[in-house]
């Protein structure tokens, strides 16, 4: 299905995350389903410290890449999928917070239910977006994604982004 109602937002941010605004992003005539995910900042216990907060950074322009491919991938599994919209949060993330918040949709409630869980799956394996855990001992951890592609090859080196910022 191409069409010229075709379209793909992605948004890095430090600023709040709008569900609202990600669901106008994809909002149709033709679309009778829009499947949103919102993943927020969970207050977890690692090794007896609370994590009160996640800090993310993101290697801006091949995010970008990445997520340009993940659309043409969802696309191609899922041909009726209409709009995509992805806004992640960087910087400093407070427990309750929302990090990510994506929505597709589709004319059929099917194909764009199956497409946001692809899609936060494969956004978290291939998009590079770090996430660092800071704990109430105020000690922080760079976190890997376990979804992603290299993190079984790199069991013993930690992940740890760029610190040049692009």
């Amino acid at each position: 299905m191409e069409s010229e109602e075709q379209r793909d937002v992605f948004r890095l941010s430090r600023d709040w995350l709008s569900v609202q605004e990600v669901v106008d992003a994809v909002s149709s005539s033709s679309c009778g389903a829009i499947s949103l995910f919102i993943g927020t900042t969970r207050e977890d216990e690692v090794d007896g410290r609370k994590v009160i907060g996640l800090e993310y950074e993101a290697y801006e322009l091949m995010a970008q890449s990445e997520f340009t491919k993940l659309c043409d991938d969802i696309r191609g599994r899922w041909p009726t999928v209409t709009r995509i919209c992805v806004h992640h949060r960087l910087g400093w993330v407070e427990v309750g917070q929302a990090s990510v918040a994506m929505a597709i949709s589709s004319p059929h409630r099917h194909d764009s239910q199956q497409a946001i869980q692809h899609c936060i799956e494969q956004l978290k394996a291939n998009v590079p977006i770090w996430k660092k855990e800071v704990y109430d001992t105020q000690d922080s951890s760079w976190k890997e994604n376990a979804e992603c592609s290299w993190a079984a090859r790199n069991e013993l080196h930690p992940v740890t982004p760029p610190t040049d910022k692009v």
